[in-house]
């Protein structure tokens, strides 16, 4: 018998984190999608949305904490505290990232959006659509194989995030004369990249979490 079958046999069902890690996952998903949808929008219509997604990270923030406060409480874990944790933070990681960049497009009143920065949020919500299925994937450890492949999607999806960014980057300096303008698109940029880094952050807490209980 595998590790993995007596790990199930012996631990009961839980109903504490796996419903938590659910919440995270659709609310990453949704936030993503809720960025992209502005950034595909007129400049007059797109604050409703970047406030939308402001929302979005306070609620998984509080998800996160919530499931850091259940670890205190709870003797039986459905996997190591510590790879809960880790899951948990780079979640909220993406979540900081992406709701940086929707601030700042606020916040610097950001009117024209390239065809580059609408393919970095285009990135950004597919790698989150493959976070949130592996993570849901986690449902008593039975999918093991599909959270294997869907890591790999992640990592793929991520790597084509650094090129957009730096094909981006180029764009910018080639197009915009404007130093302030520079300034602005290349602080957005760089929360968009960074928050795909964090999906691979993801990815690399579930690769772990698969290695221990395949």
């Amino acid at each position: 018998m595998s590790l993995n079958s007596i790990f199930q046999f012996l631990v009961p069902k839980d109903k504490t984190f796996y419903p938590l890690f659910e919440q995270a996952a659709g609310k990453i998903k949704l936030l993503s999608e809720t960025l992209h949808d502005a950034v595909n929008l007129p400049a007059s219509d797109r604050e409703k949305l970047l406030r939308e997604v402001e929302v979005l990270k306070s609620e998984i923030e509080a998800i996160v904490q919530t499931t850091r406060v259940e670890l205190g409480r709870n003797f039986i874990t459905p996997f190591d505290r510590e790879d809960i944790n880790n899951l948990m933070t780079a979640v909220d990681e993406i979540a900081d990232h992406l709701s940086d960049a929707a601030s700042r497009m606020r916040l610097y009143q950001i009117e024209k959006v390239t065809k580059p920065l609408r393919k970095l949020t285009e990135a950004n919500l597919e790698a989150c659509t493959q976070v949130a299925q592996s993570i849901l994937d986690l449902k008593d450890m039975k999918n093991l194989k599909a959270i294997a492949e869907g890591c790999k999607v992640i990592l793929r999806l991520e790597r084509k995030a650094d090129k957009v960014f730096d094909k981006a980057v180029a764009d910018i300096f080639e197009n915009e004369t404007n130093a302030i303008e520079i300034i602005k698109y290349k602080e957005v940029m760089d929360a968009l990249e960074t928050a795909t880094d964090s999906c691979r952050r993801v990815a690399n807490v579930l690769e772990t979490i698969t290695v221990k209980y395949a």
